[in-house]
């Protein structure tokens, strides 16, 4: 018997949920955007209205207003979009305890065992589900409805908004396979190019291409596209405890980076932004108990938006915000003149290599261990949990006035969890 698999993609989420919280909105050309005077002034999501305009994901606010004048720009509040979030969970698990998040805004749901309990009917289920988001939040979701989860994720997004789209055994190959391949989940756009540079250009085509093609273009990876374009996947849609409101997922790294307001170009502004981003990494990876012995850094230019990355092994995991940003100075002081003619746009630092912190640990016999720095980040990091991040913050990090006051932890974008994170 088939599965019967669910995909539900709550459609323009953040621009959604900010006209339901502000019923003024309704109707009305919204987007969700970061802050123009950060250099963050790009489009994150856009409303209904506003997609009538052209404005797209990811274009500049200038151009968005230069398409519609009327044009209303919202800042993020993305601890509304976790609680409306959690709130559509709460409608899914009422029809199964199989609800797989995909970010925020999306989430697989498996009723093959209780889709008889709910009439029978995936159908009917589904336009319930529907319905009742769209009564219960104000929003509304695609779902797609399937027996693999690569093929309920292409029927939510086949049709937008407000839709239901059903693939099954009688249609998929009309409705997937004459899609174009990127259209298939995973299929990204240097993947797109390999494919039709080889002259697959439909999701049909793919699924028929041979073992030697797949092999020598892509390796393994293009035998898992293929099996996606057959309809041949077989993963399961995750259990997890609602309670936890997230998926049991093995982290290996821990990143944060910034573009910053303004072009970098002394040592003080540079050292402010490596420990605003460092303070962020080590404070995530002491919430996960978690340590790093690898910390790596990424620079970007702004002068033609080029780039590198370097990392360093340490002598020792660590959790201490002082020794990962210490580390990632060391390597940025190494590199970067600091001067007019070398601006830097954007930075980013991550924490690599993760181990679980030991029960003990051996020092050196004659070596002076000096102050628990770990020790004492724990301890504010409870200040910050009971008052907030910015309750505490580094001498350090107020270098640079155009960031100070930055939460760059609890105002950091929330990324999907990945499709392969098994």
């Amino acid at each position: 018997m088939d599965r019967v698999i669910f995909h539900s993609d709550m459609n323009s989420f953040y621009a959604s949920v900010e006209q339901a919280e502000q019923p003024e909105l309704k109707g009305k050309p919204v987007v969700v955007a970061g802050k123009e005077e950060l250099r963050h002034g790009i489009v994150l999501t856009k409303s209904k209205e506003a997609k009538k305009y052209g404005i797209k994901t990811a274009e500049a606010l200038w151009e968005a207003r230069a398409k519609c004048p009327d044009l209303i720009v919202l800042p993020p509040c993305y601890k509304l979009y976790r609680r409306y979030s959690e709130m559509a969970r709460n409608i899914y698990y009422q029809y199964t305890d199989l609800v797989e998040p995909f970010g925020l805004d999306e989430c697989w749901l498996d009723l093959t065992g209780s889709v008889k309990l709910h009439g029978g009917n995936a159908l009917v289920v589904a336009r319930e589900i529907s319905e009742r988001v769209k009564a219960e939040l104000g929003c509304t979701v695609s779902i797609g409805v399937s027996w693999n989860k690569i093929f309920a994720k292409f029927g939510s997004d086949y049709e937008k908004p407000d839709a239901i789209t059903v693939i099954d055994r009688d249609n998929y190959r009309r409705l997937v396979w004459e899609a174009p391949v990127r259209d298939l989940l995973y299929v990204g756009p240097a993947t797109e190019r390999k494919l039709l540079s080889s002259n697959i250009h439909t999701i049909g085509q793919l699924a028929h291409a041979s073992d030697y093609y797949l092999q020598h273009r892509f390796g393994k990876v293009g035998f898992i596209l293929r099996t996606f374009a057959r309809g041949e996947d077989a993963t399961p849609v995750k259990p997890y405890d609602p309670t936890a409101r997230d998926v049991d997922r093995v982290v290996k790294s821990y990143g944060n980076g910034l573009t910053a307001p303004h072009p970098i170009t002394s040592e003080s502004d540079a050292r402010a932004l490596i420990w605003l981003l460092a303070e962020s990494v080590a404070q995530r990876m002491r919430e996960d108990r978690m340590r790093a012995r690898t910390i790596s850094i990424g620079v970007r230019n702004d002068v033609d938006l080029g780039g590198y990355g370097c990392q360093v092994k340490l002598p020792r995991p660590t959790a201490a915000t002082r020794h990962v940003a210490q580390t990632a100075w060391a390597m940025l002081r190494a590199r970067e003149p600091f001067d007019e003619d070398h601006p830097i746009r954007a930075l980013h630092v991550r924490a690599t290599d993760l181990v679980e912190p030991a029960p003990f640990e051996q020092l050196e016999l004659f070596a002076d261990p000096g102050p628990d720095w770990e020790g004492l980040d724990y301890c504010i990091d409870e200040l910050r949990r009971r008052f907030g991040n910015t309750c505490i913050v580094r001498g350090t990090e107020l270098l640079d006035s155009a960031l100070a006051g930055t939460d760059i932890k609890g105002e950091n974008t929330v990324h999907p969890v990945g499709y392969f994170h098994r």
